[in-house]
Order: structure tokens, then sequence, then C-alpha cells
């Protein structure tokens, strides 16, 4: 069994850039996180913004800026004895929700930030998340699940949903199963009742986390745009976007989101969090 990694490959790893990047200044956080939060709630779309916020951070690869998002959006979160009150714990209810959904958005772009925001919730919050799996595959959902992906497939990539499938196909014969696995698995909402930011949550609720179908596009357009030089993808979540107009049971956010105006904002506000973020390493760059 190798117990340690042998000095010569100990120092090629200390080679290109093996740290994390830096988060930009908390005050310049701050501030992109306030207006852009502002700019969310004139439009009642706090949710998207939620979601677009923690993909936009988590693609950046900032996994420190995790744990500013939660504590900025965090309700007052009291756990000692003496503060417990029908108050406290109404605030824990609507911290573990938002907890929730950040969690859930992270989980459906990219892995890398989940320890940042694990090690930033409070104890009260982290021990009201789900911990058993809802995706673990069985002989009994696996079809369905299948055909949770192709449905958001075609949602997605209609009218072309079908020579796209066969495009990736033909690149390898397990790479287009695995993509709809991964659609009906991650990124489609979970069967049962979706959350919005301003609702709660706790250990007992079944739909904890639940993104709609409009959010899944949000979560696509804020990594691929925060990872640039990705435009066919981009270009395709921004029409799955468009298109979720077009699914039925939407909520009031969800319905604007799918406007031409509420596409363009989700955009922008990506753009306007990743410059900020990004801002950091450019300063190193010139600093060196």
């Amino acid at each position: 069994m190798v117990k340690h990694l042998p000095a010569s490959i100990k120092h090629l790893l200390t080679l290109r850039n093996p740290t994390t990047l830096p988060a930009p200044p908390l005050t310049k956080l701050h501030a992109v996180l306030t207006s852009s939060y502002r700019s969310a709630r004139d439009r009642n779309a706090e949710t998207a913004w939620l979601v677009l916020t923690a993909c936009t951070l988590t693609t950046a690869n900032r996994p420190s800026t995790m744990a500013q998002l939660y504590r900025f959006v965090k309700p007052d979160t009291a756990s000692d004895a003496d503060s417990r009150s029908i108050g406290a714990s109404a605030n824990i209810a609507e911290a573990v929700n938002k907890a929730a959904l950040i969690r859930e958005a992270v989980l459906k772009s990219v892995i890398l930030s989940f320890a940042a925001f694990n090690e930033a919730l409070d104890i009260d919050v982290r021990s009201a998340l789900r911990t058993e799996s809802r995706r673990d595959a069985t002989p009994q959902n696996i079809e369905s699940t299948v055909e949770r992906g192709k449905a958001l497939w075609r949602s997605i990539y209609a009218p072309h949903a079908e020579k796209l499938y066969d495009k990736l196909g033909s690149y390898h014969p397990d790479f287009i199963a695995f993509i709809i696995q991964s659609y009906g698995a991650v990124l489609s909402p979970m069967p049962g009742g979706l959350k919005i930011a301003s609702d709660t949550s706790s250990l007992a609720d079944p739909n904890q986390g639940n993104l709609s179908r409009a959010l899944g596009s949000v979560v696509g357009i804020a990594c691929l745009r925060a990872e640039e030089r990705v435009a066919p993808q981009l270009i395709s979540h921004v029409f799955g976007l468009l298109k979720a107009r077009d699914v039925e049971g939407k909520s009031r956010e969800d319905d604007w989101l799918a406007t031409d105006e509420g596409t363009e904002w989700v955009i922008r506000t990506v753009d306007d969090i990743a410059d900020v973020v990004k801002s950091e390493q450019e300063d190193v760059r010139v600093k060196l």
C-alpha cells in the first residue's frame, strides 16, 4: 500500500498553480451579492438568484466564496439553549431550505465547492439536511429515471433532440447513456413538490432542495457562462430556459425567468457576479 507520495511527484504537484484561487475582498463580494440580490428581489426571482449565484461561484472555482454566500443568505439561526424560540426555530427552517437549495444547485453543477459550503453551515442547519440518497439506482426506479432524463433532453433540445442524441451517441455508445441517466437522476427535478427560496424545510421534508425545470436551466446557464468559451453548450441551455415557458404548472418566478427579459437578467447577473469574483485572479496576475 502506498502511504506517501514520492518526493519527485510531490514536487511536481506544487507546480502549475496547485492552490485554490483567493476570493475577492469581502467588501467587493458583499457589494455584488447585495446589488444582485436586490435586483432579484425586485423581480421576484430570489430562488433563481440563489441558484445562479451558487453555480457561478462554484464554476469560478473560488470555494471560500461559498461560505460567504451562506452567511449572506441565512437568517439569524441562534442555536444556544437560552435563545431557542419559535422565531429561532422558524429561522432555522428557513436556513435549512436555503442551504438545501444551494446544495442541490452545487450538486447539479460541480462538486468542488461542497466542502467549503458544508463547513460554513450551522450545526442546526447541517443536522436538518437529509442524509439518505434519493438518487440510488435500483431495478424499481431505473426506468423512470431514464424516462425522466429523456423527457428533459427533449424539452431542452427539441426540435433537434433526436439528431443531437444520435450525434453524441456516435462518439461513444456509453456517452449518451451516461448523459441521459445524469439528466434523469441529477439535472431534472426529483419526483415530488418543488421548493423556492421563501419556503422552509426540515429533515422530515421529502422535497428538500428540489429545483424546478426552469431552475435546472438556470444552473446550466450559470455554470457555462461563468466557465466561458463553451458557447454551443451555453446557447443550448439558454434555449432550454426559454423553452421552459412551455412547461405546465410553472411558478410565477419560473414564468418570468423563461421570458426573454428573465433569461437576459440571468445571464447579466451571472456576469456581474463572475466579474467581481474573477477580478481577484487578474489582480494576482498583475502582481506576478
